[in-house]
């Protein structure tokens, strides 16, 4: 049985990381979510190395059939779809700038 998990800057995807015992594959989102993440830090704030760091996290393990590669792809898709150009805009524009 393979799991994959999603790590995040808050609530933004930036990797997907598959696993099944020895075989791990990491596939990292196109460029405009770390363009996404470093300017949702900028407008929070958050841009010492502590508070940029606490903002990283680890969606739990999810189980699954699929063999790693597979997987990681279809769910770096799916982010890729959900996490439009507009959603991600949508998120930076809730973030009010810091004064």
């Amino acid at each position: 049985m393979s799991e994959y998990q999603v790590m995040r800057w808050r609530e933004i995807p930036s990797m997907v990381m598959a696993r099944d015992g020895a075989d791990t594959i990491k596939i990292m989102l196109p460029a405009r979510f770390q363009e996404a993440i470093d300017e949702a830090a900028m407008r929070m704030g958050e841009i010492d190395a502590d508070a940029y760091t606490a903002g990283w996290n680890r969606d739990p393990w999810t189980p699954s059939d699929e063999v790693p590669a597979d997987l990681a792809a279809r769910i770096t898709a799916a982010l890729e779809e959900e996490f439009s150009e507009s959603k991600l805009h949508a998120i930076l524009d809730a973030i009010n700038p810091a004064n």
